[in-house]
């Protein structure tokens, strides 16, 4: 994955960190189809539970659409394997 460099930092930045599709608690929790206080409960579970998160701010969670499908995929159990 090719670094670009940020211009007002200098420093090296993923084209796909800021450009890939993040989305909050409550757009990720309807497409699970879970309620949003569940993330909530596992972004505060010690350890934390549930895919990864960047907390942007007191009231901003923000998921990466890359890291629940890695998420997701780590969690499928695949029945003809599983016997």
């Amino acid at each position: 994955m090719p670094l670009q460099e940020s211009a007002n930092s200098g420093r090296n930045v993923s084209p796909t960190l800021v450009t890939g599709q993040w989305l909050t608690t409550d757009e990720l929790a309807g497409i699970l189809n879970i309620d949003p206080s569940t993330l909530r409960r596992w972004r505060t579970a010690r350890p934390p539970q549930g895919p990864p998160f960047v907390p942007v701010s007191d009231r901003v969670t923000l998921y990466s659409a890359v890291d629940i499908e890695h998420w997701l995929r780590s969690r499928r159990v695949d029945p003809t394997l599983a016997a």
